[in-house]
């Protein structure tokens, strides 16, 4: 991993582990593209993420919703540049089982400090199952600032 690249591209090539709660929740990056703002990335979801009633525990949704909308605005992001997450509003529109599951990404407005975010997850056969938006507060890191 080049410092003028950060840790974003170097995951989503596989040269470098993902983060681990990344990993725990089986993400990988299908589509992404340097500057777009938008990305698809794929989870999976186990036995281990359900709640009683045998569905992906909202929470855990949450979290995939998370790890889509920062990962679509990593792909503006200029050297040792972060943005955490101010926000995050989640709407659950229906019960997600385990399996794959499916998250598209974009960036609706990014300024100088601040960006705003948007996205969506979808189960393998294309059905909405979560909905979500995102404030995230854009940071410049020190050289090496970045823990892997």
């Amino acid at each position: 991993m080049s410092d003028a690249e950060g840790p974003f591209w170097a995951v989503a090539r596989g040269d470098i582990p993902p983060p681990p709660a990344a990993k725990l929740l089986g993400w990988k990056v299908l589509e992404a593209e340097r500057g777009s703002g938008r990305i698809r990335v794929q989870f999976e979801a186990t036995q281990d993420f359900t709640n009683p009633m045998g569905n992906v525990q909202g929470g855990f949704l949450a979290a995939m919703l998370d790890d889509t909308l920062g990962p679509a605005l990593a792909t503006t992001f200029e050297a040792q540049e972060f943005a955490p997450t101010l926000e995050l509003k989640v709407n659950f529109v229906r019960p997600a089982k385990p399996g794959t599951i499916y998250g598209s990404g974009w960036v609706v407005h990014r300024g100088g400090s601040v960006a705003f975010l948007q996205g969506e997850l979808h189960n393998a056969e294309g059905e909405l199952l979560a909905t979500g938006s995102a404030t995230a507060r854009l940071v410049r890191l020190e050289p090496g600032g970045f823990k892997l």
